[in-house]
């Protein structure tokens, strides 16, 4: 029996290699990309100005910018497209000094810049810094001709809006003098209106378009939210033509943050379309304020579309978890990482760390970051921070030890980390050690925060006198977290003397604070200085201040539970109180007498 000849197919290596090629600046597999890069030099297309700019594109997609300078290199004469091809790598890789360099090497090479050059190379100027930057280019533009394409001027009101308040107005005055305006120019302008505060002019400049788009809408829409009137960003909702869900979860997301989780929960339920973002304001709008059980409804109702949550999600939850010590949600989202084989990244890994350690559990946050393959300043602070809060100060010193062995220059938020640590540790001396080094080894100027730490440790380890002298010659002026901290160290020694001349400055900067005369009462009533006691309990009275009864808040089976005293709202309080009722002989019997003595 003869065996059938196959058809012979026809396969042109050439013809795939170019299909790779059209898609070649979308590509954001590494590995893959290294490959067809390969294909490429081996056909010798590596000097091709078609394919070249693409290959920089795809590199830069993948943050390897040191792979795209090198095919930059292979190129023997590089046109203005290859140039700006570069500038944009840099930009987008947050290089802006090396985007410029380029600019300047372009220039000496004698390639002349075109109209994509200088808003590529804009993209590079961002905050007050940059002003004389884009006015530089500004004035390159204007001697170039280039103002006749929109994109350009645009792109100038764009860049000088992130300029701060002197951009925002170089900016208006740039639109004003420009003959052609299209939506993008009037929306970059209500744009940097809007981010610079001026949310009068941005309104009156949005009723005065021509025509508007839903950027437009919901550019104002997102002002409103920002300054928290809901009023009249509801209004400019209702009068939207188009929704998009953009819009939607902006109004949710500004309900979330007003505290109104009903108005914002049934705009969520209503929304036509739902994405990721939505599900993720909404969940981390009730894990918050501690809905454990709405939050946890929310997140297995995602999980249960299928929705593949990103590291944006995941973050933002866990950071809302941290707010509230709402463990229960945290480790149903850590269990659903290990679940789904979810690659956490260094951001992910850090945000876990905060979430543990801000909700008791620093044994925990210790497993994550020993368990990372891969770490940087922000995982390093995370730990050492959760470990001082918790008390556990010698694990901190330790870990910032190796964190500089690790080839890591510490900065102003470890600092509050270390500081903290001894404080906890009573380590004065050595807390003050690194205080100082702050600025002699490493060029930290010392802020109020570190100050705050800096009076924390004196206060706490006895040294009040050091503690005022440093409140008195600090270079800034100190704030009500300032004299308050040197107040509640008066608490633990009982200077009478030191506690009075703090209450006077306390009055100054926070006179509607009840807490602060509370606490000077208990110093006197300390002390056996019933008559200071009652002063100040007169004074609270006649200047109408009143402290507010303090809460206790517990997670029982995944449910917070907030209670005050004499509380009765919770709907099992007489349960509770008969129990407490019935516990109180025992635990006087044990020796857990109640602490009554400062009142």
């Amino acid at each position: 029996m003869t065996t059938p000849i196959r058809a012979p197919t026809w396969f042109s290596t050439r013809r795939q290699l170019e299909l790779q090629v059209s898609e070649l600046h979308k590509c954001s597999n590494l590995s893959h990309l290294k490959q067809i890069h390969a294909q490429i030099f081996k056909a010798n297309l590596h000097n091709d100005p078609f394919i070249a700019p693409k290959l920089i594109s795809a590199f830069s997609l993948c943050h390897q910018l040191g792979l795209a300078i090198n095919v930059f290199n292979q190129v023997r004469y590089p046109n203005v497209h290859l140039y700006n091809s570069l500038i944009r790598a840099h930009t987008q890789n947050s290089q802006s000094c090396q985007a410029f360099m380029t600019f300047l090497d372009m220039l000496n090479n004698g390639v002349l810049p075109d109209n994509f050059t200088y808003p590529f190379l804009l993209k590079a100027c961002s905050g007050p810094c940059s002003l004389q930057l884009v006015q530089m280019v500004h004035t390159q533009m204007i001697k170039l001709g280039f103002f006749g394409d929109i994109f350009v001027p645009n792109s100038l009101i764009d860049s000088y809006c992130k300029c701060g308040v002197i951009g925002v107005s170089s900016a208006r005055k740039l639109f004003m003098f420009m003959e052609d305006r299209d939506i993008v120019s009037w929306n970059s302008m209500i744009s940097g209106l809007v981010k610079g505060g001026e949310l009068k002019d941005a309104r009156q400049l949005f009723d005065e378009m021509p025509e508007r788009d839903s950027v437009s809408w919901n550019i104002m829409l997102d002002g409103y939210v920002k300054t928290r009137d809901m009023d009249a960003a509801f209004k400019l909702f209702e009068r939207m033509p188009e929704r998009n869900v953009v819009s939607w979860s902006t109004m949710v997301s500004g309900y979330t943050k007003a505290g109104d989780l009903d108005m914002a929960r049934l705009l969520f339920d209503k929304m036509p379309v739902k994405n990721l973002v939505s599900w993720t304001i909404i969940i981390s709008g009730y894990a918050g304020k501690g809905f454990t059980k709405e939050a946890i409804s929310l997140y297995n109702e995602m999980e249960s579309l299928g929705l593949k949550f990103d590291d944006g999600t995941i973050i933002s939850i866990l950071a809302a978890c941290a707010e509230s010590g709402l463990l229960t949600l945290g480790k149903r989202v850590r269990s659903s990482i290990v679940a789904t084989g979810f690659r956490c990244s260094v951001a992910v890994n850090n945000a876990l760390i905060d979430m543990y350690a801000k909700c008791g559990c620093a044994e925990k946050a210790l497993v994550v970051f020993q368990g990372m393959s891969e770490r940087d300043l922000v995982s390093w602070n995370t730990i050492i921070q959760g470990l001082a809060m918790h008390g556990d100060g010698v694990t901190a010193l330790k870990l910032y030890s190796r964190m500089k062995q690790s080839g890591f220059r510490p900065d102003k938020f470890t600092f509050i980390g270390i500081l903290c640590a001894c404080t906890h540790m009573g380590y004065v001396d050595k807390g003050l050690d690194y205080f100082y080094s702050m600025e002699r080894d490493y060029e930290i100027v010392p802020q109020i925060e570190h100050y705050g730490c800096l009076i924390d440790l004196l206060g706490r380890g006895g040294r009040l006198k050091e503690a005022l002298e440093v409140v008195q010659n600090m270079p800034m002026e100190p704030n009500a977290v300032i004299w308050g901290t040197l107040l509640g160290a008066c608490r633990l020694h009982y200077p009478v003397e030191i506690a009075q001349e703090v209450l006077k400055h306390l009055v100054k900067v926070d006179p509607t604070e009840a807490g602060n005369f509370s606490m000077l009462s208990n110093i006197y009533a300390a002390a056996g200085d019933w008559g200071n006691v009652a002063n100040v309990r007169r004074t609270m009275k006649n200047i109408g201040v009143q402290k507010p009864s303090g809460a206790s808040t517990l997670d029982l089976d995944g449910e917070v539970h907030e209670f005050t005293v004499f509380d009765n709202s919770h709907p099992n309080s007489e349960g509770i109180y008969q129990m407490i009722h019935l516990l109180r002989p025992q635990l006087k019997e044990s020796g857990c007498a109640p602490r009554t003595k400062y009142g």
